[in-house]
């Protein structure tokens, strides 16, 4: 039966690497079912109240509807789509839906323009414009999205691990550890993290990358029973900078919770715009929408090119029914309380360990399912146990940059701007965007403008919108 539905052989591929592929997904972006609760759970609306606490957070409610949302749609992906990309609640959109739109209407608003933005983007599906657009883009550009996320997922992992960190200084930005140190046991962990996999990896181990988030996670688990090292944030007037990121892996007193799932279907579809007036619900809206539009066509692209499950165009046989999901689940992040649920770039760690089918996320789909009642578990696993596996895969993510052809300037470009800006401006819409803008601007000034395609246009004159927000909020007085 698993053959027949999710063609094994064919893609060179078995249930146990489809198993272990999926678990990887899974322990690589199971973060988010802590970090969404405290990105959205903290932040007031308009009315002072919080998301599915009222006058008081309530972040396991959030937490519960987190990994209900993502275990559906992620199976879903699997069983409709047959491609091996899990879907969550978006890091982006989720920020910015707490820290923007919050501030011009009440949570249940907020949640009705993720609704709607995701009808839109499902009709666009459906009507074959989304799909249009993706075989649009040139091949080399495709290419250059998925070197760029390469570069994106590899920042993620060395930020969120804290062997680099933001200097709160003009310049340098960045730095390596504190001060231009490695602090603390946690580094250690991810160091000995990436060494592991990369290790077993040359040496073709299958499971190289589970192996190595499993060891990783034992040892961190055993380092903070010796050395009680605690968690990096402690509070807003105190941190510890050898701290652990995000979570403490320490053995918790039980291993069972009871889910609530209490936030679902708090949303309030057209509210927003009697809230906060048409044109500016409109703009956060056309924001939501250009970012989850383009965000998942760069995931699809890299995924798919990593897992080898592209035509020499670059296309997808199954772009339309991956696209749709990806719809559908925007819809469902906001019909549940939980933001936009999308395509996950962490997914790329499950095709770097082996998975090439949807087997894979439905086993990672099962797996936020029972996070629901094993909360307590996930939290085990730390950032710097989980991430080294965003290093290895974002090397192998790198090597196709050699399909680019360097010489053609307005190809060259173009994918420059789109590589070095994702993880630049922490955006893969962004990096899109300049790449888009860019090639149709170098193609009509040096007289190829008959090259470009007419969605490419459409795409590029949307990012224009895109970039000129700010412009465009001061000329109507937002």
């Amino acid at each position: 039966m698993l053959e027949s539905v999710f063609k094994l052989k064919e893609r060179g591929t078995t249930v146990g690497t489809e198993v272990r592929g999926g678990l990887v997904t899974f322990l690589t972006m199971a973060y988010i079912i802590v970090l969404n609760p405290l990105i959205l759970g903290f932040t007031p609306d308009i009315n002072g109240e919080f998301l599915a606490g009222g006058a008081a957070p309530n972040l396991p409610m959030i937490a519960a509807a987190t990994a209900l949302v993502a275990g559906v749609l992620t199976i879903l992906m699997g069983a409709a789509a047959n491609f091996p990309l899990a879907l969550a609640t978006g890091l982006g959109i989720n920020a910015f839906v707490a820290r923007i739109a919050a501030n011009y209407m009440s949570w249940s608003e907020v949640m009705g323009l993720v609704v709607l933005e995701g009808l839109i983007i499902t009709v666009l599906v459906l009507t074959g414009f989304r799909v249009a657009v993706f075989k649009a883009i040139p091949r080399q550009l495709k290419v250059a999205i998925s070197v760029g996320i390469g570069l994106f997922i590899a920042l993620i992992g060395l930020v969120d691990a804290g062997f680099v960190r933001w200097t709160q200084a003009a310049v340098p930005p960045l730095t390596l550890g504190v001060g231009d140190k490695l602090v603390g046991w946690p580094v250690l962990v991810f160091v000995l993290g990436v060494i592991t996999i990369s290790a077993l990896y040359a040496r073709k181990v299958r499971g190289a990358i589970l192996i190595g988030v499993i060891g990783a996670t034992v040892l961190a688990v055993v380092l903070e029973a010796v050395y009680k090292i605690g968690p990096s944030f402690v509070s807003p007037e105190e941190t510890n900078p050898s701290g652990w990121g995000l979570n403490v892996p320490a053995i918790p007193d039980s291993f069972v919770a009871t889910p609530d799932f209490g936030l679902l279907g708090q949303f309030d579809l057209l509210g927003g715009f009697a809230t906060a007036g048409l044109l500016t619900a409109g703009l956060l809206v056309f924001s939501l929408l250009i970012t989850d539009f383009f965000d998942t066509m760069g995931t699809m692209t890299a995924i798919s090119a990593e897992a080898g499950l592209t035509d020499s165009n670059g296309n997808i046989p199954s772009a339309d029914r991956i696209l749709l999901v990806d719809s559908l689940a925007a819809v469902a992040g906001g019909a549940a309380g939980v933001s936009s649920n999308t395509s996950y770039i962490e997914s790329a760690s499950g095709v770097g360990e082996g998975a090439r089918t949807g087997l894979a996320s439905v086993v990672t789909g099962i797996a936020f399912l029972l996070s629901t009642f094993l909360s307590p578990l996930v939290a085990l696993v730390p950032y710097e146990a989980a991430t080294p596996a965003l290093i290895v895969v974002g090397f192998l993510m790198m090597t196709q940059i050699k399909d680019i052809d360097w010489t053609d300037v307005t190809i060259a470009l173009p994918a420059f701007l789109t590589i070095i800006l994702m993880p630049f401006t922490y955006s893969i819409a962004v990096g899109i965007g300049a790449g888009f803008v860019t090639h149709v601007i170098l193609k009509t000034f040096t007289g190829k403008a008959k090259d470009i395609h007419p969605m490419m246009w459409v795409a590029a004159g949307a990012f224009f919108i895109f970039f000129a927000k700010y412009p465009i909020e001061i000329l109507f007085g937002i």
